[in-house]
């Protein structure tokens, strides 16, 4: 399956994993998903992905650290990362917001939040594709 359609989920909650899981895939999109950075990365490491959706609190690091160690070496994720978090008026999380724009969800949220930050995304990865 294209890259285009595939949207790697990362969140140590294995109820919202599997709910992100379904609602994407009834969307059509090929979802795969990690409860941890560690699988997070290797997956990234053999599969090509369209975007990520992000947990912020992470059981072994920091969501915030995984992004960027994601955009370092994937760079054509940039921008296509979206955080996902229940703290996100944390002093952490809003001064990384200052730093470093990007897409925040904020939990709990509506799954249609979700698809249409997806949909945005894959319509920015269609014009890419066709422009090159």
């Amino acid at each position: 399956m294209s890259k285009i359609n595939t949207v790697l989920v990362v969140d140590d909650d294995a109820l919202l994993r599997g709910s992100l899981e379904s609602v994407l895939e009834s969307l059509g999109y090929r979802v795969l998903t990690a409860a941890d950075p560690d699988t997070a990365y290797a997956l990234l490491g053999t599969e090509a992905v369209m975007a990520v959706l992000l947990d912020v609190r992470l059981p072994s690091m920091s969501g915030l650290a995984l992004s960027l160690a994601i955009t370092h070496r994937w760079p054509q994720l940039t921008g296509r990362i979206a955080l996902m978090t229940g703290d996100a008026d944390a002093t952490d999380v809003r001064a990384w917001v200052r730093r470093n724009p990007c897409t925040l969800i904020r939990k709990p949220f509506a799954f249609r939040q979700v698809a249409d930050w997806l949909g945005a995304v894959a319509h920015a990865a269609n014009r890419t594709a066709s422009a090159g």
